[in-house]
C-alpha cells in the first residue's frame, strides 16, 4: 500500500500539470470489502470552459456536469453511449470544472476481482486496457460519481507508491474519439506511457 493523495494534491490549476503527473499513481478501489487496482499508465485532461470536447464547455452546469464544479478530490463517472463507465479525477477549485480521464492501467492489485469481473483470464492484456475496461474491472459506476477520493473511509482514491516513469518514457498526443470537437480535437493533450502494453489507444507521439 502506497500514500494516498492528500486533498490538496487536486487542487492545482493546471490539470494538463496533474494528468502528465498521475502517470505512475495508482488508482485504486473497494467495493464491497474487495480491494482492486493498478498503475496509471494513461490520462487525458479536460479544462473548462475553453475546451469544447469538455461537458463542461462553456461553464455549461447540468446534473451530469455537476460534480465537475464541486472542488477538486472527487471521482466524475459518467456513461458513454449507454455502455461504459468512464473514470474521472475532478481537479482544481470549486467552480473551475476541469477533469481528468483514466484511460488505462497496469493492474496490480486484486487481479482475480478484476478478471471475474471481466470475464477474462488473469493474465489478458484487456483487462484494464481503456476507460470503459478499467472502470468495470475495478468495480466502478455512474453511481459512484461524487464520491470522495481523499475521505478516510471512501471505496475510491489514489496512491502513490514512490515509483514513476522517466521523462523520455512518456509521450504526448492528441485525445481520442473526440473529433467533433472543433480547435480542441487537436489539444495535445493525452499523455501515456510510451512502452506500456495497456495502452488503449495509437501510441504515436507528437
Amino acid at each position: 500500500m502506497g500514500r494516498r493523495l492528500p486533498h490538496s494534491y487536486y487542487q492545482s490549476e493546471d490539470v494538463l500539470l496533474l494528468a502528465k503527473d498521475l502517470l505512475g499513481k495508482y488508482l485504486m478501489s473497494n467495493i464491497s470489502g474487495q480491494i482492486t487496482g493498478g498503475r496509471i499508465v494513461e490520462t487525458e485532461a479536460y479544462r473548462a470552459p475553453d475546451d469544447r470536447a469538455c461537458h463542461a464547455y462553456r461553464n455549461l452546469r447540468t446534473s451530469r456536469t455537476e460534480v465537475m464544479f464541486t472542488k477538486g478530490g472527487v471521482a466524475y463517472i459518467y456513461l458513454c453511449y449507454g455502455i461504459h463507465h468512464l473514470m474521472n479525477v475532478v481537479t482544481g477549485p470549486k467552480d473551475t470544472a476541469h477533469a481528468v480521464l483514466i484511460r488505462a492501467l497496469e493492474p496490480t492489485d486484486g487481479l482475480d476481482v478484476m478478471a471475474k469481473r471481466r470475464n477474462l483470464s488473469l493474465s489478458d492484456i484487456k483487462l484494464t486496457k481503456g476507460p470503459g475496461a478499467l472502470s468495470k474491472a475495478l468495480g466502478l459506476k455512474k453511481a459512484f460519481s461524487g464520491t470522495s477520493l481523499v475521505a478516510q473511509d471512501t471505496m475510491i482514491w489514489i496512491e502513490d507508491r514512490n515509483t514513476s516513469f522517466h521523462p523520455d518514457a512518456i509521450c504526448t498526443s492528441r485525445r481520442i474519439g473526440i473529433d467533433g470537437s472543433g480547435e480542441a480535437a487537436a489539444y495535445p493533450w493525452r499523455f501515456f506511457v510510451r512502452d506500456s502494453p495497456y495502452i488503449s489507444g495509437h501510441k504515436t507521439c507528437l
